[in-house]
């Protein structure tokens, strides 16, 4: 049966090629790839090229935008997520090359790799942001989790780029072996621990956090001077990669810098906004241990010495177990109250997958703990519990308008959640 479908799919790709030639030749794509940052980077790269006249298309997990409006299919189906699959990815390009785009920035998962879905995808140039724990029910284990994301650098052509992330401990190897020209970006952690990049790489991208707090980032790119909105070290990084590509596309980088000043991140990616009140709410999709832990650190060094970080997360059901008592940790260990919630149970009981992320608790950590089941009730809690001056992080969902429970998804968005509560 899996031999006939995957027979069947060449077939169907075969003949949209036939209508649509590889309309992929006649535009300028890069792809970012990485457990964290995709959506960002792509989002950042998509808004400032558009920004400078230069029309464009974006294709990630929160939306695909084709020339600043977003697509919708034809037969009102759902759009695929974050990267959707070589046939449908070949009319996408058509569509943008008759909308008069030039460039395409694309999100490029580890399961698009695996199951080929970018096959025959002509990228001009590849991003790697870094590889963390995430997917592992899919792809069983690290190694082939990385595999599967090696596989992207290794399709690009002689003329294309690879920019890597160097300060994350796969980002030479990711870059092996590979035909397109190298370049990485780095942070000065880098050198202090060691990491060198290879010979063989171009030009390097260095940056320095000049100031890091509620206002935003003030930051060094190679000597340049630049100043975001964005908040924390996590967005650093993802301003360094969108940086040094526009830099390797040949933007004018003075006209960059200045549209940077006013950026703003993507729905559902350090959301923030400051109750009338004085609390302070933050909406992140942060849904591995790693992006959990960078968002709770970010607000830790920005935030007032008085300061409490309420924070509410959960882990999603039918997924990887083995990172639920990992985050479950990481929340109680980085927060002054973490409430254990839902967040997608799908099929499963959420109240034994809250059970599963109590695991492994130090007997200080689990009184800083409170489990609420319901999602909704846990955001009413937290609001509660907050007094002026705190920071609550609601995070794992981000910009999703769905909760899924027992199969059955309904609408829920947690920005939604909070502004209902605090009116």
């Amino acid at each position: 049966m899996k031999k006939l479908k995957t027979i069947w799919w060449a077939v169907k790709l075969f003949f949209t090629r036939i209508q649509y030639g590889n309309p992929s030749k006649k535009l300028k794509i890069i792809g970012v790839t990485g457990t964290n940052g995709k959506t960002t980077v792509a989002t950042l790269l998509y808004k400032i090229a558009t920004a400078l006249g230069h029309k464009s298309g974006l294709i990630g997990t929160v939306e695909i935008l084709i020339e600043e409006e977003k697509f919708k299919t034809d037969s009102g189906k759902p759009i695929p997520a974050t990267t959707p699959d070589s046939v449908f990815l070949t009319k996408l390009f058509a569509k943008m090359i008759k909308a008069g785009c030039e460039y395409v920035f694309m999100e490029v998962s580890s399961h698009a790799l695996d199951q080929k879905r970018v096959a025959g995808v002509n990228f001009t140039g590849g991003i790697f942001t870094n590889l963390t724990h995430d997917h592992l029910d899919y792809h069983k284990d690290l190694e082939n989790y990385f595999k599967a994301k090696k596989k992207f650098f290794e399709m690009l052509p002689k003329n294309a780029f690879a920019l890597s992330n160097m300060d994350d401990e796969h980002g030479n190897a990711m870059l092996d072996d590979i035909k397109a020209e190298k370049f990485f970006y780095s942070f000065p952690e880098a050198q202090l621990r060691g990491v060198s990049p290879k010979l063989g790489f171009g030009e390097g991208f260095y940056g320095k956090i000049l100031k890091s707090d509620f206002s935003g980032l003030e930051l060094d790119f190679n000597g340049e001077k630049i100043h975001s909105k964005l908040l924390g070290k996590f967005n650093a990084y993802n301003l360094l990669a969108v940086w040094a590509t526009l830099r390797l596309l040949n933007f004018n980088i003075k006209e960059v810098n200045k549209i940077l000043e006013n950026i703003e991140a993507p729905r559902g990616r350090f959301e923030h906004f400051i109750s009338k009140n004085g609390i302070s709410i933050i909406v992140d999709y942060a849904h591995s241990p790693d992006a959990l832990e960078k968002v709770l650190l970010t607000i830790k060094e920005i935030k007032s010495k008085n300061s409490r970080i309420i924070s509410v997360f959960g882990c999603g059901g039918d997924r990887d177990t083995s990172k639920r008592p990992k985050m479950g940790k990481i929340g109680a260990s980085l927060s002054d109250i973490a409430i254990f919630t839902s967040d997608n149970p799908r099929s499963e009981n959420p109240d034994k997958i809250i059970e599963v992320m109590k695991d492994n608790l130090s007997h200080e950590e689990a009184k800083k703990i409170i489990t609420i089941s319901d999602r909704r009730l846990a955001i009413e809690e937290a609001v509660e519990l907050a007094k002026e001056g705190d920071i609550i992080l609601c995070a794992g969902k981000g910009h999703e308008e769905y909760q899924e429970i027992k199969s059955v998804k309904s609408h829920f968005n947690d920005i939604e959640e909070f502004k209902k509560v605090l009116k």
